[in-house]
């Protein structure tokens, strides 16, 4: 783990409001995946990801990362929203549904190779393209998106061999209200 990186970034970010130990550090495209990069080499984890982009079209990328007690927020200011900004999916695995939810509610795509819809799902136009399974044995399981529990309603598509899973593919935001949208209307300590 490279904390020096860390340190380097949080020492070059500026104070947030509130509570805690929160910092921002505006960056361009390369700094966004250079501060990543570092975050991710101190052991940083990534705790949402979303884009905002007011009427007059230009937008920004945001990304809150935390390091033991300290969160940074990296902002990548992106101007044009026909260009795509670059993904932390390889440095976060766990940033690709946020940048494909993101990509759905602002139209800010980032250059990761699934740009299926996440949230939208009339913006298909056909059945949906789940990453397919094939060889000897292996059946698919389609599951929901209604369900008997209280849980949220989600299409999953198990692909199996017998009782062995060997993917699991899920499709939520079946219940999706536009609440976040909400939030980048407000100022952060109202949010």
């Amino acid at each position: 783990m490279n904390t020096r990186g860390w340190q380097s970034l949080w020492e070059s970010a500026e104070p947030l409001p509130g509570e805690g130990p929160a910092r921002q550090l505006r960056v361009d495209a390369a700094g966004w995946l250079a501060a990543a990069t570092e975050a991710a080499a101190a052991g940083a984890r990534l705790l949402s990801l979303w884009t905002l982009r007011p009427a007059d079209g230009a937008g920004e990328v945001r990304a809150a990362l935390l390091h033991e007690a300290e969160l940074l927020l990296l902002v990548l200011p992106w101007p044009d929203p026909q260009a795509r900004w670059p993904s932390l999916a390889p440095l976060f695995p766990v940033a690709r549904r946020l940048q494909r939810a993101a990509a759905d509610l602002t139209g800010l795509a980032c250059d990761d190779a699934d740009q299926r819809p996440w949230l939208r799902h009339d913006l298909d136009g056909g059945p949906y393209d789940f990453v397919r399974v094939t060889g000897e044995g292996v059946h698919e399981v389609p599951v929901g998106p209604v369900h008997a529990g209280i849980i949220e309603p989600g299409h999953f598509r198990f692909s199996i061999v017998g009782e062995k899973v060997l993917r699991l593919e899920q499709r939520l935001g079946y219940a999706h209200k536009g609440i976040t949208r909400r939030f980048t209307e407000l100022p952060a300590l109202e949010g």
